[in-house]
């Protein structure tokens, strides 16, 4: 191999050159030779050692990795019945940072501009734009209707659907009826809403159930990813299945709410002396009128424990009212009877006048 030395017309550099070659070549390439984490230059025998000094990067890989990682965790959620517990969801969702699309039968499209999302008046355009979830936010009453009619055919052949219906079975089974097999199924109840969550969801109950969830990665991770949208929140995460939560639902929810109507049309009123207790059933009758009729009704349809519940509620009432009248019945016969004891004739009273057959009358006796 021929050296430097025997070509022609070599001539060996200068020092002055050779240092202009390397700084030519940090004009050049500033970014390959800084980012280097040590580089050595023989010159003459001396060491010219260049290190890193944090140089600045062409791009922020922090920023990179921290955008990848908001891609991966957000999600495009299409909510179905956009009314008001439809938007009392959906604040929350977008300000979390992820994809909102809405659809309803009303026109709700100046509020969901309001609320950053997009509204689709009809279901063939929404699925087009393949939503990871499908959140349904109808009425007990009108879900099966909607989901019968809705173009699933659209949509990509994995798709989460999602409830947040008052009741679970019912939904569980229209959902594993009527949905193929691909599609993957989570039934949740979110046990608060516009308003007993108006001042944030800390601390409230949210109760699902991972009906049917596949078992790829991405799917689980699907899942995962909604519920950590409430479980941020600092929501209280309680997986349960369907038919335990509407065993319990009945006993509370329905109950609560049955108690609520009742006063309602009792007609409690606020007073000048109000005791906490009180308060309490003024505010369960706040709580229950902002409710539809609608909701109370499919909580009493669409749950088979609740007609228990309300035929239980009714003995209960009944036991009362009987204990409050037997102890009033009590107390009127002590009173009637000790009254009586004063009544007793005196000792020579005399005793009724008695008839002869023939109506004379016979002299009464004196008692001895």
């Amino acid at each position: 191999m021929a050296s430097f030395s025997t070509l022609p017309n070599f001539r060996r550099p200068t020092l002055p050159s050779k240092i202009h070659s390397i700084s030519h070549c940090f004009s050049r390439y500033p970014f390959a030779i800084l980012s280097a984490p040590r580089t050595q230059v023989n010159v003459r025998g001396s060491n010219l050692r260049i290190r890193a000094i944090d140089a600045a990067q062409p791009y922020d890989y922090e920023a990179k990795i921290n955008d990848r990682f908001e891609k991966r965790t957000k999600l495009k959620i299409a909510i179905v019945g956009f009314g008001n517990f439809g938007q009392f969801l959906a604040k929350t969702i977008v300000r979390q940072g992820h994809t909102v699309l809405v659809h309803s039968r009303s026109n709700y499209s100046d509020v969901a501009r309001e609320l950053g999302v997009v509204f689709f008046s009809d279901p063939d355009d929404l699925c087009e734009e393949h939503p990871e979830v499908i959140l349904l936010c109808t009425s007990i009453t009108s879900t099966e209707s909607v989901l019968r009619s809705f173009p699933v055919q659209r949509l990509k052949r994995n798709t989460l659907f999602v409830d947040v219906l008052s009741v679970k079975e019912f939904p569980r089974n229209l959902f594993l009826q009527i949905l193929p097999l691909e599609f993957d199924i989570l039934c949740t109840h979110p046990m608060f809403g516009p308003e007993s969550g108006k001042h944030g969801w800390g601390g409230l109950k949210f109760v699902y159930d991972k009906v049917r969830i596949g078992s790829e990665k991405s799917r689980t991770n699907r899942c995962d990813h909604f519920l950590n949208i409430f479980a941020q929140e600092g929501c209280v995460m309680v997986e349960m299945c369907c038919a335990e939560h509407d065993r319990h639902a009945a006993g509370s929810q329905f109950i609560t709410h049955t108690i609520g109507r009742a006063l309602s049309r009792f007609g409690l009123e606020s007073t000048p002396i109000n005791t906490k207790g009180y308060d309490t059933l003024l505010n369960l009758v706040e709580n229950t009128e902002g409710d539809s009729f609608d909701l109370y009704y499919g909580l009493f349809m669409y749950n088979k424990n609740a007609l228990e519940q309300l035929e239980r509620l009714d003995m209960a009432f009944e036991s009362l009212k009987k204990q409050l009248f037997g102890h009033l019945h009590d107390v009127l016969r002590n009173q009637l009877f000790e009254n009586a004891e004063g009544l007793d004739a005196p000792e020579d009273k005399q005793i009724f006048t008695k008839l002869l057959p023939n109506g004379t009358a016979v002299k009464p006796t004196q008692r001895s």
